[in-house]
């Protein structure tokens, strides 16, 4: 597989603005949840990280770094149609984090696989940039969300979470498209 590095750069800035649309949703959702669960999946979260890492001999390549990045999509896609679905329950709120917790777990690998393949500073630069830029836009556009929605009388943090649950299902579809479009096969 080759990597397409213009739709790649555009996906991580994608990536970047669902984390900073999504961020403040978070507690929200997360609010059911026992303190507990935190510890339990932290302890489930570094043991899956050190698993992950006893595999870098054999998935630290284009082909696999592709697969990972598109799970960990798929999982985030699947978490937020749970939640448009099922909305506040304690169920919904331990799938959510269970499904963020997944993503994480591949995160060092991620971010090892990235700049391995990447290899070249100045594309390295790029994205860094792009992800900072989408982090940046994403949190303005969650609190211009927000703020509208108070506007128009959503006032209920719980309403607003959802609606923007609407937002990133079409950012998410859009990240899905460029992961996909972000890879070639030779």
């Amino acid at each position: 597989m080759k990597l397409i590095f213009h739709n790649f750069a555009t996906y991580k800035f994608l990536n970047s603005l669902f984390l900073g649309l999504s961020v403040g949703s978070i507690f929200s959702i997360y609010a059911p949840l026992d303190p507990s669960v935190y510890s339990i999946g932290g302890i489930v979260l570094a043991l899956g990280m050190l698993a992950v890492a006893q595999l870098y001999h054999r998935i630290l390549t284009v082909v696999w770094f592709y697969r990972i990045s598109l799970l960990v999509e798929l999982v985030l896609l699947a978490a937020i149609l749970w939640f448009l679905r099922y909305p506040y329950t304690y169920q919904t709120a331990l799938l959510v984090y269970a499904g963020y917790q997944l993503t994480f777990v591949f995160g060092s690998y991620l971010l090892r696989a990235e700049t391995l393949i990447i290899k070249e500073d100045e594309k390295l630069r790029i994205l860094d940039s792009a992800k900072q830029l989408g982090y940046l836009i994403g949190m303005g556009g969650s609190y211009l969300f927000y703020k509208i929605l108070e506007y128009y009388g959503i006032t209920e943090n719980q309403g607003k979470v959802y609606d923007l649950h609407w937002l990133l299902l079409g950012a998410e579809i859009l990240i899905i498209i460029f992961i996909v479009r972000s890879f070639k096969r030779r």
